[in-house]
């Protein structure tokens, strides 16, 4: 199964896919210091920057660069109502309807990073994205061909990272992370992988650029680019500088054709080093979080504050009770600089605090009404992604796509009919309510249920329930199972629709 990523909204390749073909190279035996250990590798490249060839290198390398293959179970329903928060209550209709399952698979690249076979590659190697798949095994293929099956020790979605144990009592061949930071631009730099499972591919080309952003804002947002050809397979493959050292881990391409075009990216070490040790010791990788929605510096907008060019990020919308909140930020400040450092295109807000931990106090520089402040944050403790993403959703009440279904035991779905969802700026922004409404959001609505009979829709706003106001699904949970105890068949919601007044509608419970 292939999977593929787009860079600058479009046209950029993930690594992953292919067939496997394994390439027969021998693995020194017992090996016990790393592959690129500084006293092996003086003898590899007998002149650093300037090498006659890549042979002696490569040799060294490759037997620590491996295959991955996974195997994923996909479930297949014929439910009309699939992907719905209805789906469910269709399947207890119609006696079960037990979904089908499928078989998928993805391949990808990684390198063992210690001789009891602990394996980093990328997170979306073993995890594809937009991808309903359970992951069932994972084999890892040395360049002899052995397999081996491994398990995942620990994933990290933001940074894409993942890292394998293989499962096996033997010594195995092993690089060492170098320092990227180090990496100048047309530094020779070899790339090892198994573009389109066409097993152990070497390629080499030069340092392109650093600190290299795509436009996907985000903590990791930061590459090294490089014109060694990769592809599709390649990712979670190293990206070797000439003294064998591991300065990035391949990512994803730029590419109109889906091909490589010269123009690759790789996590830096710098990166990848810190978070591959925390996955390894089955730590929880916590970042620092503002909780702002930020605006890059465009010539436009920069001309139409009258401010500097690529200097800083316009606020465009701040979370409730978030670091920002607390430290008075508000939509329509420009922070220009964060913890003593300037906010650039290359050096974004993002960056600079999901690089740092929650509970750090930071220093922050905005520029409000055309004069300087300076604010102090706390930052808090960065969401999941899954959590980030319904929080960012932007809802528009007219569109049926459903929503990304939250935390909920299926009561409300079943007892009421309706599936809702929090409040966020976003959606209050979208709702056109001021910022003193609470409540919860009806995302979708059974038109059997007498919920859908009385006219309930798609971004209706529950305010309260028995006369108790409910913000969360717990507590619309708690009044549904009160109402039952207390031997009711209704719940009564106050219900609050765009322009019109808030209204009082009892709800039949089923």
């Amino acid at each position: 199964m292939n999977t593929v990523r787009y860079v600058y909204g479009l046209s950029s390749a993930l690594l992953v896919g292919g067939a496997a073909i394994s390439l027969m190279t021998g693995i020194p035996a017992g090996a016990q210091v790393a592959q690129n250990d500084d006293q092996v590798m003086n003898r590899m490249v007998p002149r650093e920057g300037a090498p006659a060839s890549f042979a002696d290198l490569t040799e060294q390398l490759q037997p620590a660069v491996v295959n991955i293959a996974t195997r994923q179970r996909v479930e297949v329903s014929r439910n009309p109502f699939a992907g719905t928060p209805f789906a469910e209550l269709f399947n207890r209709r119609r006696g079960g309807n037990q979904p089908q399952t499928r078989e998928a698979q993805s391949l990808g690249s990684g390198f063992i990073i210690s001789a009891d076979g602990f394996v980093v590659t990328n997170n979306h190697v073993i995890s594809p994205p937009n991808s309903n798949a359970t992951l069932e095994e994972i084999t890892v293929t040395m360049p002899d061909g052995t397999e081996y099956e491994a398990e995942l020790v620990g994933s990290d979605a933001a940074s894409d990272l993942a890292v394998l144990k293989i499962n096996a009592d033997r010594t195995f061949p092993f690089v060492t992370f170098g320092d990227s930071s180090a990496a100048r631009v047309g530094d020779w730099v070899v790339a090892i992988g198994n573009p389109f499972g066409l097993g152990g591919t070497v390629t080499s080309g030069i340092v392109s650029a650093i600190q290299r952003t795509t436009g996907q804002g985000g903590a990791y947002d930061r590459y090294i680019q490089t014109d060694a050809s990769i592809n599709r397979g390649n990712s979670g493959g190293p990206l070797f500088d000439m003294r064998g050292n591991v300065i990035g881990i391949n990512n994803a391409i730029f590419s109109p054709s889906g091909g490589s075009v010269g123009i690759g990216f790789a996590i830096p070490a710098e990166t990848a080093a810190p978070i591959v040790r925390q996955l390894m010791a089955g730590e929880e990788i916590e970042r620092g979080f503002l909780g702002v929605g930020l605006q890059p510096m465009d010539d436009d907008l920069a001309d139409s504050l009258g401010i500097q060019r690529n200097r800083g990020e316009l606020v465009q919308n701040v979370q409730d009770d978030s670091a920002a909140a607390r430290a008075g930020l508000r939509p329509g400040d420009i922070i220009v600089e964060i913890n003593d450092r300037e906010v650039t295109s290359d050096r974004t807000v993002s960056i600079i605090v999901g690089n740092l931990d929650p509970g750090t106090r930071v220093p922050i520089t905005i520029l409000r009404d055309g004069q300087e402040l300076d604010l102090v944050a706390t930052l808090g403790k960065r969401p999941s992604e899954e959590e980030l993403l319904r929080s960012q959703q932007v809802f528009d009440p007219d569109d049926e796509t459903p929503m990304d279904p939250e935390a909920s035991d299926g009561t409300i779905e079943e007892k009421l009919g309706l599936q809702v969802i929090t409040m966020t700026p976003q959606i209050r922004n979208s709702l056109g309510v001021d910022e003193s409404t609470t409540g919860l959001v009806i995302a979708a609505v059974d038109p059997n249920s007498d919920a859908g009979r009385k006219g309930l829709r798609r971004g209706d706003i529950i305010l309260s329930a028995n006369y108790e106001s409910v913000d969360t699904i717990e507590g619309l949970n708690a009044q549904i199972a009160a109402a039952e105890e207390a031997g009711r068949d209704a719940v009564l919601l106050r219900i609050k629709r765009r322009g019109q007044p808030a209204r009082f509608l009892p709800v039949r419970l089923r």
